[in-house]
């Protein structure tokens, strides 16, 4: 049985996923604080909605998919309900694996998970990282719960804030991006439609290249780039605007700010 626990967006999307990649709605409940969100999730996935506590109890994989903020009153709620043969998954930004487990005061393999919210089309990227007593057993059972909705990745503990901003938030960055591109569009005077149908298509298939042919991203670059045509004109401007080092900045604030999420656990 597997329990998510926290009915926001990751959370409902971790549900869905699961759902659409087999798993059958009896391995699946959902712990919710608000009855009338319980309803909601029950009547459109088909899983049982309950409380924290008893989801805990009847779980052998614990999902916790709250707000950071929220974590240490979460933990402390279903703390007397677990037994050292659950295993806890954390989804939660900035939250250390160091923390849950002094807060559950038991021995539990924690592994801590960041993923993102292309997990609604079976595209996130997860990261995920192993605490004290979480060994490779327990890394596979998480690996088998995520791999349904996109890829995996192991990474040290240590890097785990840096993949919350890079990955984590990465999507968010993509869709500014297209934002950008669509209004350069307009003003150049194409129709909003159909300018964001264009840089869709070209932001999907860039990205497929980018998969599927294995090569550097600088050497796809510089094959699109012919010398003074209009894609090294682009280019120049982009160097000029700072917009390499404002993307580092960015990412940069974004690992810090994950950071400072872990402290309000």
């Amino acid at each position: 049985m597997i329990a998510i626990l926290g009915a926001g967006k990751m959370g409902e999307a971790l549900t869905s996923g699961l759902l659409r990649a087999g798993r059958p709605t009896s391995e699946v409940i959902v712990a919710v604080r608000r009855p009338e969100r319980g309803a909601e999730l029950r009547a459109r996935y088909g899983v049982e909605a309950v409380n924290a506590r008893e989801a805990a109890k009847v779980a052998a994989t614990l999902v916790l998919a709250v707000k950071p903020q929220d974590m240490a009153a979460a933990l402390d709620e279903i703390a007397p309900c677990l037994d050292p043969g659950r295993l806890v998954v954390s989804v939660a930004a900035g939250i250390t694996t160091g923390f849950i487990e002094s807060k559950l005061g038991l021995d539990l393999p924690v592994v801590r998970v960041m993923s993102n919210t292309p997990v609604l089309v079976d595209e996130a990227m997860s990261v995920i990282s192993a605490g004290r007593f979480a060994g490779a057993e327990h890394l596979h059972r998480t690996e088998e719960l995520l791999r349904p909705v996109g890829k995996v990745l192991r990474i040290p503990e240590s890097q785990q804030d840096a993949a919350t901003a890079l990955s984590g938030s990465g999507p968010a960055y993509v869709y500014y991006l297209v934002e950008a591109m669509v209004d350069a569009g307009i003003l150049l005077g194409i129709p909003r439609g159909a300018a964001l149908e264009m840089v869709i298509q070209t932001v999907c298939g860039a990205a497929t290249m980018l998969r599927e042919s294995g090569e550097h991203p600088v050497l796809l670059r510089e094959a699109v780039t012919s010398p003074a045509g209009t894609t090294a004109s682009a280019v120049r401007e982009l160097e000029k605007h700072r917009v390499r080092a404002a993307f580092l900045a960015a990412i940069e604030a974004a690992r810090d700010r994950a950071r400072a999420l872990g402290t309000q656990g």
